[in-house]
């Protein structure tokens, strides 16, 4: 996927291997950060040293329901523009010493849209608090980290993917 950084465009792999990252026990981290909630952002120590970026999508998917039995859910925003999600990219050294760039966008509670879906929504930024998010210190972004607006998104089934498809 590809990510806006500061001051490029960079492809990017969903998902931080926290490689040589410690949890507030002093233990590794060994799962990989899929999604980052913006709440802990600051004070986790696995968050340490990562950059921050915008990772822009036309939506993104939810499902609900039991197990093997699950309701594929679109959720768009509903100007059909894209949604700029705040982010936050490291850099991986590959046992083959290749960089490998990657993302993982935050997270907040849900808007009245997104919460009978899911619990957490993806903290979306509005045009004018993209360069705030991507240079300004903790105490200035903490108070973009909400919800997007009630109705501003548009939420349908999503039956008409192939999820099986490779």
């Amino acid at each position: 996927m590809l990510v806006l950084t500061g001051d490029a465009i960079v492809p990017m792999r969903w998902g931080i291997i926290p490689v040589g990252r410690k949890n507030a026990r002093g233990r590794p981290v060994m799962e990989t950060i899929v999604n980052a909630r913006s709440e802990t952002l600051f004070d986790k120590s696995a968050f340490a040293g990562t950059g921050r970026a915008l990772l822009l999508a036309d939506g993104w998917y939810e499902w609900t329901g039991k197990r093997g039995r699950k309701t594929p859910w679109r959720i768009r925003p509903r100007d059909g523009s894209l949604l700029p999600f705040a982010a936050i990219t490291d850099t991986w050294i590959a046992p083959d010493n290749r960089e490998v760039h990657q993302v993982a966008p935050l997270t907040c509670a849900p808007n009245g849209d997104v919460a009978p879906y899911h619990d957490r929504m993806g903290v979306l930024l509005a045009t004018g608090h993209w360069q705030v998010w991507l240079d300004a210190p903790p105490e200035q972004v903490r108070e973009l980290f909400r919800p997007a607006p009630d109705g501003s998104m548009h939420i349908e089934p999503a039956d008409d993917v192939d999820w099986t498809a490779p």
